[in-house]
């Protein structure tokens, strides 16, 4: 604590522009779309959320972006787990300059970086919009499932991995006996990372595919950009809807790993690599 003119200046005084930030670009924004999801004409309704199971293909494109981020989840992790493997095995990575290769992109905004795949697919003739979205969508998200990974596995204690030697553990059972169980809250960190904002993206799909590609984002988007009528009603319940589904994504993968999915693997991103 410090005294300034006889004021106590408390540590936690410092969250304040934290929390007010907060309460503005976080908690005002959820109520003003709660209450357009609740009201209809200016009065309380459901009938925004009616609308979800009563239009045509709105399940069948929710599920379909579902799918779609499964399958960009799993193809980022098969990527990243073996690269992070041997960026955290080697020793050049002390200097992190390997690392930093990969989370450049990052700093390029991601909008860019979508139409110059775009351009890159129209030089090589690519045709199928399926295959597109799935690459554009991988290359964007896939540093987010690098990082959680890089972060556990190489702050992970490697005399378990010795011990495992010594007693006679062959490499292959080693892995799948000490190294993956430790680095579950780093798996379930970058698939938190990859799987929700690949769910409710909408500038990919509508850029890279067409109309077999609709994902459920472009739905809300549409709904949002609509003039007149009801749009920003529907597209608010839309919008709870999916934030419903990401919150319970979050709680069965906090529930398998004890809590340590956010908790350990997201504090970690930052200090476990710059």
């Amino acid at each position: 604590m410090a005294k300034l003119k006889g004021f106590r200046l408390k540590r936690s005084y410092f969250s304040f522009p934290y929390a007010v930030l907060s309460a503005l670009f976080v908690i005002l924004p959820l109520l003003i779309t709660a209450f357009y999801a609740f009201t209809r004409n200016g009065h309380f309704s459901f009938d925004n959320f009616v609308k979800f199971f009563t239009t045509p293909n709105t399940l069948k494109v929710l599920l379909f972006s579902l799918g779609m981020a499964a399958l960009v989840t799993l193809i980022c992790l098969v990527l990243a787990y073996p690269l992070a493997m041997m960026l955290a095995d080697s020793k050049i990575n002390r200097s992190a300059v390997t690392v930093m290769l990969f989370i450049m992109p990052m700093w390029i905004n991601s909008l860019l970086r979508t139409y110059a795949i775009k351009n890159v697919f129209q030089l090589i003739g690519m045709t199928n919009a399926y295959v597109a979205v799935i690459i554009g969508l991988v290359y964007d998200f896939f540093p987010f499932m690098l990082l959680p990974l890089y972060s556990i596995l190489s702050g992970m204690d490697k005399s378990y991995i010795e011990a495992a030697g010594d007693l006679g553990s062959g490499a292959v059972h080693t892995f799948f006996k000490v190294r993956l169980p430790l680095s579950v809250p780093g798996i379930m960190s970058g698939i938190l990372m990859v799987f929700m904002p690949t769910v409710s993206t909408f500038a990919i799909s509508e850029i890279l595919g067409d109309t077999s590609t609709y994902m459920f984002g472009n739905i809300i988007n549409d709904w949002f950009t609509a003039s007149g009528g009801s749009g920003w009603n529907i597209g608010s319940a839309y919008s709870l809807i999916l934030l419903a589904l990401i919150a319970v994504t979050m709680l069965i993968a906090n529930k398998a790993t004890g809590g340590k999915a956010s908790a350990t693997g997201n504090a970690r991103v930052g200090g476990g690599i710059l």
